[in-house]
């Protein structure tokens, strides 16, 4: 097997077109993604564009675990707490974004194999691609709260476009989505099952694409292998629970809504799992969550990527991202010192500062 973090391939069609392939080779990593990577996919996108022989593009990942469980944290982590080591940290979400915006609007179909976990960074680069396809261990998150950081790489526009309030309740909870979840939130297209792969794979080459309209092309073949999985689709929960999740965050204030998204934690169900994850999130972190999608919502794709590089640079220097970075993946003591104990202490000036460029 490559040791490139990036495996870069062609898949030649019946008719002499080609598929563009660019594999996350990382598995050991679940795939994250590093700045090293991302200096990779981002130009040989841009080469693929400009390609009139490529057709469609297909991203994948190596390994059964994971398409891409987020950003390469540990070394953010580094960045924040060496001597020079913060241009890199902005140099990473910088890029990052660049490269979430290069996917969002791409000429050509891209297809994303969104297999195993796809969390953070992973879903940064599975929103943008035009067909999502999740598989039967598809789990998706944006579980930020939890490392003092926020949905960023596009959420405050992807997860505002989720079903009522769906979005907000996946930003302040970091709840996991299986596949059907992703369908009904619109955070997938497709539902495949990952043993259909190969199959997919093989119409997709043996079709003629030249003069054919390509976003067409790979929609009746996902289309048509959909409908082979169906019984292989799990329930939804969040779908099950859709009325209570938007009943549980319909409220004026982030404090109100979090003690009433509390109020479930006691369960045994699938809304008492997602929302235990309050007790230890980070009061910033929620905060964050709460303004930046609210402030979000009637933005562009591109203004959103601006406000959250903004954000995403001031968490690099404010220390509640390092802080549970350490506790959850540096010291592994799962015991981080937030700045704020809750919601109730924190100082407004505190939020603000991070929204000022």
């Amino acid at each position: 097997m490559s040791d490139q973090p990036i495996i870069f391939e062609e898949w030649k069609t019946g008719d002499g077109a080609l598929i563009a392939v660019a594999r996350l080779n990382t598995p050991k990593a679940l795939n994250s993604l590093s700045l090293e990577m991302i200096r990779l996919l981002t130009p040989q996108l841009k080469r693929w564009a400009d390609d009139p022989a490529i057709q469609a593009v297909w991203l994948e990942a190596e390994g059964d675990k994971a398409f891409c469980a987020g950003g390469d944290i540990v070394a953010l982590y580094r960045s924040m707490t060496e001597p020079q080591g913060a241009s890199e940290g902005e140099a990473f979400f910088t890029e990052e974004y660049e490269l979430d915006y290069l996917i969002h609007t791409f000429a050509k179909p891209i297809v994303c194999w969104g297999h195993g976990i796809v969390m953070g960074g992973g879903m940064g680069i599975m929103e943008g691609a035009s067909h999502r396809v999740v598989t039967e261990s598809s789990k998706l998150a944006m579980p930020e709260i939890t490392i003092g950081l926020y949905p960023d790489v596009g959420a405050g526009w992807f997860l505002n476009r989720t079903p009522g309030r769906t979005g907000l309740f996946l930003g302040l909870t970091g709840a996991r989505l299986n596949g059907a979840d992703a369908i009904f939130t619109g955070l997938a297209d497709r539902f495949i099952r990952h043993d259909l792969k190969a199959d997919v794979v093989a119409e997709l080459c043996k079709r003629n694409w030249q003069g054919e309209d390509a976003h067409a092309v790979v929609g009746s073949v996902l289309r048509q292998y959909e409908g082979e999985s169906a019984d292989a689709m799990p329930e939804s929960p969040v779908r099950t629970h859709f009325d209570e999740i938007n009943r549980v965050t319909d409220a004026d204030t982030l404090e109100a809504t979090v003690d009433q998204l509390k109020e479930l934690s006691g369960g045994d169900g699938w809304v008492a799992k997602a929302t235990r994850s309050l007790a230890g999130a980070s009061p910033t972190s929620l905060a964050l969550v709460w303004r930046h999608l609210h402030g979000c919502k009637h933005n562009s794709l591109k203004e959103v990527l601006d406000k959250e590089l903004v954000l995403s640079t001031k968490c690099l220097s404010k220390g509640e991202f390092a802080e549970g970075i350490r506790a959850l993946l540096i010291d592994k003591d799962q015991q981080p010192r937030w700045r704020y104990a809750s919601l109730a202490e924190m100082d407004s000036a505190w939020i603000e500062d991070f929204f000022k460029a």
